[in-house]
This record gives structure tokens, C-alpha cells and sequence, in this order.
């Protein structure tokens, strides 16, 4: 193993890197970062490095064949303050989402899948009462 970096990186497969970036950048508030498009960029949202690998990439071309035809469940989770109104943002920007919301007893959340069908996963914690001392 290399050393420790500021970010964790996760790398998604997509068709159009650039669609990819902007979907990211303009919605979801990330950052753009290096890119080497059509190929290959990053994006950032905190310590989150996004790397978005197009199908000239060799992180694309690396995958199996098996595991391309077969999608994961894997999914970036982001930690939104208000999903209803994280909802209400994104449906007026014209996304669509995956999934229905589900409550649960750590919160709410909901899916929505960018440009090539990677998922997202936005996550509203659930408030806990502050526990009283005496």
C-alpha cells in the first residue's frame, strides 16, 4: 500500500466524462479537479476524489468483461442537511430519481444515477435528541 492521502478515492465508469463532470459540478457540489478528457477527470466534494474514467481510459479498459456487463450496487453516499428540499432542487433541475425516499432508523434517503447510470446515494441523517444530563 502507498501512503495516506487527503482524499478517498473512488473511481466510476462512465460514457461521457464530460457529461459526468458537469452532472457532479453543476448539481451535486463538487469541484473539478485535473482532467484529461475525453479520457479521464476528478472531481472533489470534501475529502471525496471522484475519478471518472471514460472509455479511452485505462481504468475503463481494465475492467473485466464479466464485471462491466454486470453492474455492482455500489453507490457514493453524500450527506445532504435537508433531503425534501435537496429533492425539490434536483427534480426542478430536471434529474430523475432512482428510487422511491426510504426512512429507516438512520435517516431518509434516495437514489439518482448520473450521465451512465452510476448511482448516488443522497442521505439525511436522522435527528437524534440530545440526551439529557443532570
Amino acid at each position: 500500500m502507498t501512503a495516506e492521502t487527503d482524499h478517498a478515492s473512488v473511481r466510476y465508469i462512465v460514457d461521457d466524462v464530460q457529461a459526468a463532470v458537469t452532472f457532479y459540478t453543476a448539481h451535486l457540489g463538487f469541484e473539478a479537479g485535473m482532467s484529461a478528457a475525453p479520457a479521464f477527470a476528478e472531481v472533489t466534494r470534501g475529502r471525496l476524489r471522484l475519478l471518472l474514467s471514460g472509455p479511452a481510459s485505462s481504468g475503463a479498459r481494465a475492467t473485466p468483461e464479466d464485471a462491466a456487463a454486470t453492474g455492482g450496487r455500489n453507490r457514493i453516499h453524500l450527506i445532504v442537511d435537508d433531503l425534501s428540499a435537496e429533492i425539490d432542487r434536483l427534480a426542478a433541475e430536471g434529474l430523475s430519481f432512482r428510487s422511491e425516499e426510504v426512512s429507516g432508523p438512520g435517516g431518509r434517503q434516495i437514489l439518482l444515477a448520473d450521465p451512465a447510470g452510476n448511482l448516488v446515494e443522497l442521505f439525511e441523517p436522522a435527528r437524534r435528541p440530545a440526551s439529557a444530563t443532570a
